[in-house]
């Protein structure tokens, strides 16, 4: 076979740019990004819960694809089933995937409370909140409800992220640490049943992939654009070519809480 000549650091860039970030699907990355998934195996674990409910919330719910992937592997969905969406562009497209499983998506914005009444679900979900609001979150469920969910963790890909932004302050990097969650959760009026956490490798092979991800999970770098950092992109590009994929590494905890029964 011919030999393939390296892309052009111009043509990745482009590419990054040009690539859709609506939704939650990353299959885009195929080839450009691996990241090593949870022992837990989270969408399969929220089927076997989902089975079990009869009224289930999956809070920013992104462009719905989890919610649909464990809705299809249920052996029995809920009689009700609602999500919420932050970002117009993906609470359209969770619309779209998810009305036909008989699942209302409401737009809600992420800091705000939650529309629905108290105690309306047995069962509140969420795969990588921003920030969970254990209070909503408590509110919402009935007495004897659980909520199941996967956060971020602690440090979840810190060494891309201060690649461009060089190191963070001690306080910043404690952020999402699992302790934390089960201290709030508990504040709040949950009952920790599990609190599982795992580091995971993950390889960007080229700088498209970087673009596109820090397009796409915005928090990463607040105010990411390729022309605001092209300097590090560059410099990455070339890091890239030089010493192969450039390793990071994802933090994520497993989290189940249960609303006691009042007493």
């Amino acid at each position: 076979m011919p030999h393939e000549e390296p892309r052009s650091f111009e043509d990745l860039l482009a590419e990054g740019v040009a690539v859709p970030t609506e939704g939650w699907d990353f299959s885009w990355f195929e080839g450009r990004a691996t990241e090593e998934r949870p022992s837990w195996g989270y969408a399969v674990s929220l089927a076997g819960r989902l089975a079990g409910a009869t009224a289930a919330l999956d809070v920013q719910t992104g462009g719905g694809e989890v919610l649909d992937f464990a809705l299809g592997r249920a052996e029995k969905a809920p009689g009700l089933t609602a999500a919420t969406g932050g970002w117009p562009p993906n609470a359209a497209k969770a619309t779209a995937l998810l009305r036909p499983r008989g699942t209302v998506v409401v737009a809600a914005p992420e800091d705000a409370p939650l529309p629905f009444a108290d105690g309306a679900f047995d069962l509140v979900s969420s795969r990588h909140p921003v920030s969970p609001n254990w209070a909503e979150i408590v509110r919402v469920l009935e007495p004897g409800g659980t909520y199941f969910a996967q956060h971020v963790g602690y440090r979840s890909v810190f060494e891309l992220v201060e690649f461009f932004l060089g190191p963070l302050p001690a306080e910043q990097s404690a952020e999402r640490h699992p302790d934390r969650d089960r201290a709030d959760a508990e504040a709040a009026g949950l009952e920790i049943v599990d609190l599982r956490a795992e580091r995971l490798r993950i390889e960007f092979h080229d700088v498209a992939a970087v673009v596109h991800f820090l397009r796409k999970v915005i928090w990463m770098v607040p105010d990411f654009t390729v022309e605001a950092y092209e300097d590090r992109l560059r410099a990455l590009h070339e890091q890239i070519g030089a010493e192969g994929p450039f390793v990071a590494h994802s933090s994520r905890h497993l989290v189940e809480a249960r609303k006691p029964h009042r007493r």
